[in-house]
């Protein structure tokens, strides 16, 4: 949910500067933010599938377990917004250094969580990490590699999300049920021991440079059509992740699936994820506009029709995909859609 904001926030201005842009590409730095991305996305939707065996572990309810994503949504939402002026001081190099160790923090200290007070408190660590990451993504890409390589920087960059929704929630899933789900936090925080150390020996130095304050993020809200824009954004990715964060449990109830049978359907679920990123890509070449609506409208179609319709193992692994096959076009719908309506 955080792209909504993130993606109008940055410590950079939103063109690249002649004097100050690289004459050669940095790829490993442009390939240890992509795992950076990785990290953040398998961390944050680990819970989702985890949520049963969290809940009994803890003692406390599937809807209260659940608020560990939503907890983690909500301080990143804000951190996006403040975590750029906060540290405009900073080299870009040693910022994105603590994100890392902020994800590696978090996942070791909820893996060994003893209460679900503590737990909360420790996705938290995360939802700093994830807000601040995105917000500054974008700006340290252009100053990695020349602009004519920017558009393959971003792809690898954010080919991380296709990856992690892919992989992360299964594998997850998996782990959980053969482990516990404390063994899933261990591997993602070995994971992002591994990112933090790619990035230490690959980011150069990034001096920081003008942040964007919150006076001009303010501007952009009251331009003609942008405040209802971003609305409709958090709207469609509130929804999202309202429903996906209690998808374990639901599925359980509805059709009484085990953990290998979920985690199949939580594979087909990521792998239709990465393909709905490239074929928005495709369909914003020539209808960016219905793309930006059909995509969020199918989400809610798929979802709605999950609670609604009879229950089947095949039925709902169908929609499950279809929901997934959609959702993976809003993020680059967005972010298509704020390239051309802020330009600047």
């Amino acid at each position: 949910m955080t792209d909504c904001v993130c993606n109008t926030v940055s410590d950079s201005p939103c063109g690249v500067d002649s004097d100050l842009e690289p004459a050669t590409p940095a790829w490993m730095a442009v390939f240890s933010l992509a795992m950076g991305v990785f990290g953040l996305l398998t961390a944050e939707y680990l819970p989702a599938s985890l949520l049963t065996l969290m809940a009994t572990d803890l003692g406390v309810s599937e809807a209260l377990a659940g608020q560990a994503v939503t907890v983690t949504a909500v301080v990143a939402l804000f951190a996006g917004l403040l975590v750029p002026g906060l540290t405009r001081g900073i080299d870009r190099r040693w910022v994105l250094l603590g994100f890392s160790t902020l994800m590696v923090a978090s996942n070791l200290l909820v893996a060994v969580s003893s209460s679900f007070v503590v737990l909360l408190l420790m996705r938290i660590l995360l939802g700093i990490a994830l807000g601040g990451f995105w917000s500054m993504a974008a700006a340290v890409a252009m100053r990695l590699v020349p602009s004519a390589l920017l558009p393959r920087a971003l792809s690898i960059i954010f080919s991380g999300i296709a990856i992690g929704t892919v992989v992360a929630v299964p594998l997850g899933s998996y782990l959980g049920g053969l482990y516990g789900w404390r063994s899933a936090f261990f591997a993602a925080a070995a994971v992002g021991m591994v990112t933090l150390a790619f990035q230490a020996f690959t980011l150069p130095r990034l001096a920081p440079r003008r942040p964007a304050r919150l006076r001009t993020v303010l501007e952009v809200l009251l331009r003609p059509g942008i405040a209802m824009g971003m609305f409709g954004c958090v709207l469609v990715h509130s929804g999202h992740f309202a429903m996906f964060t209690y998808v374990r449990p639901f599925l359980e109830g509805t059709t009484g699936i085990g953990a290998q049978g979920l985690s199949l359907m939580l594979l087909g679920f990521g792998v239709a994820n990465f393909v709905g990123t490239l074929l928005a890509g495709r369909l914003l070449e020539r209808h960016p506009l219905a793309t930006l609506v059909l995509m969020p409208a199918l989400v809610g179609v798929a979802a709605l029709a999950l609670v609604l319709l009879p229950a089947s193992v095949p039925g709902q692994a169908v929609l499950l995909a279809i929901w997934g096959l959609a959702f993976g076009g809003v993020p680059v719908a967005w972010s298509n859609w704020v390239a051309s309506s802020v330009p600047d």
